[in-house]
């Protein structure tokens, strides 16, 4: 739906370092940085988030981004809190949404709400994985 995102922070250096480590599980890399700030996509995306500098503190922001699968949802969920984020709701079902909302939020440095989402169910590589039985006939 959105051509790209565009929204400000007073700390740049710690934004910017921020959202390329926590992003990156999702496959997210930084495309063009200049004197406004810098962009970032998948490879394979036409949308953008661009992160512009400013001197005051923005507008609190909830950002959501489309991870592929669930094991995107936790290594987002790592990686951001690695990058110095504040968890804000650890990986997990969202039932109150839809039944396969998978999601996890954390607080970037600026105070904006981070999310990563999957909407599709558990595959079945998923539940092994985590040392449950499989739900497929074998």
């Amino acid at each position: 739906m959105f051509d790209h995102v565009v929204f400000a922070v007073s700390d740049y250096a710690g934004s910017k370092a921020f959202f390329v480590k926590a992003l990156e599980p999702l496959g997210v890399v930084v495309v063009s940085e200049g004197p406004l700030g810098v962009e970032l996509c998948r490879p394979d995306s036409k949308s953008s988030l661009c992160i512009r500098r400013v001197e005051q503190k923005s507008t609190h922001l909830h950002l959501a981004f489309i991870a592929e699968s669930r094991q995107q949802v936790d290594d987002f969920h790592r990686a951001a809190l690695a990058a110095g984020g504040t968890d804000n709701g650890a990986p997990g079902l969202r039932p109150q949404y839809h039944a396969n909302y998978y999601a996890a939020f954390v607080i970037g440095p600026d105070g904006h709400n981070i999310e990563a989402v999957c909407h599709e169910p558990e595959t079945s590589w998923e539940t092994l994985a985590q040392g449950e039985p499989s739900a497929t006939p074998g």
